[in-house]
């Protein structure tokens, strides 16, 4: 998917204001854009991800932000969708943010994007296009009147063609607490409520899936951080390689638990 004009639907507004989150990019708030550095993405192309946000655009889904063209330095600008994000859990988030209802919509949400690009040219020959890094962090949060829930997912740098399982097991593995220290029955029971939200009737590959996304995950950091990128090196000093390991070896010990 080549690169291809597209008419700049910014709005006014200069002042910058640097956003929470963004441990791998540098993301600015601009009056109602967002503004980030353009990523390779899917084949190297940054026009994969700008082709499907259009796509869903047209679509009339309001789970992803929209994309405005382009700025003078480069970056994307994509609308700005107002609402809580769940960046930073060190202080703790609203119960609503990891409570039964907000788990369950966002396992709703996840196969609204899969059924719309489900048979598309986005998604080639896999079964749907995948978001492939779904955590709260990643979700926006509004009250609509029941409460903090899901309504739409943000950072679509590594969205690509795949599998159903590929995005329903990463929202577990980060959603559900596959990690060192968890409930094994815990774990089992949210991450019964995601695939029942997302309605997935066979569960059966996603402690394997899981295991993938972990090991896919500290083998990229550090081979990003070996070959000099910077967001990823200071990853990988955070202590999140080990920290994965650790959530690796958890699910392959309670790996017939979480079967």
């Amino acid at each position: 998917m080549g690169e291809q004009a597209q008419p700049d639907r910014r709005r006014a507004g200069t002042q910058e204001q640097a956003l929470p989150g963004g441990q791998v990019t540098s993301t600015v708030r601009v009056g109602d854009t967002v503004r980030r550095p353009v990523s390779r993405g899917f084949y190297g192309d940054p026009g994969f991800v700008r082709d499907l946000l259009l796509f869903l655009e047209q679509a009339g889904w309001a789970g992803a932000p929209r994309f405005l063209g382009s700025d003078q330095q480069g970056r994307q600008v994509l609308t700005f969708l107002d609402g809580h994000v769940a960046w930073d859990w060190t202080g703790g988030q609203p119960e609503a943010v990891s409570g039964d209802a907000s788990l369950a919509r966002a396992g709703e949400l996840t196969k609204e994007l899969h059924d719309l690009t489900a048979g598309t040219a986005l998604a080639g020959e896999s079964e749907v296009v995948c978001h492939n890094d779904l955590w709260p962090g990643n979700i926006v949060y509004r009250d609509l009147g029941q409460g903090l829930r899901p309504v739409a997912f943000i950072d679509w740098d590594l969205a690509s063609p795949g599998e159903r399982i590929h995005d329903v097991a990463r929202l577990c593995w980060q959603y559900a607490g596959w990690w060192e220290g968890s409930d094994p029955a815990e774990v089992n029971r949210r991450s019964t409520v995601i695939c029942d939200g997302y309605g997935l009737a066979d569960r059966s590959g996603l402690v394997e899936t899981v295991l993938w996304w972990q090991e896919r995950c500290w083998r990229g950091i550090d081979r990003a951080a070996e070959a000099g990128d910077p967001a990823m090196a200071g990853l990988r000093a955070s202590g999140a390689v080990e920290e994965i390991k650790a959530a690796y070896a958890w699910v392959e010990r309670h790996r017939e638990e979480l079967h």
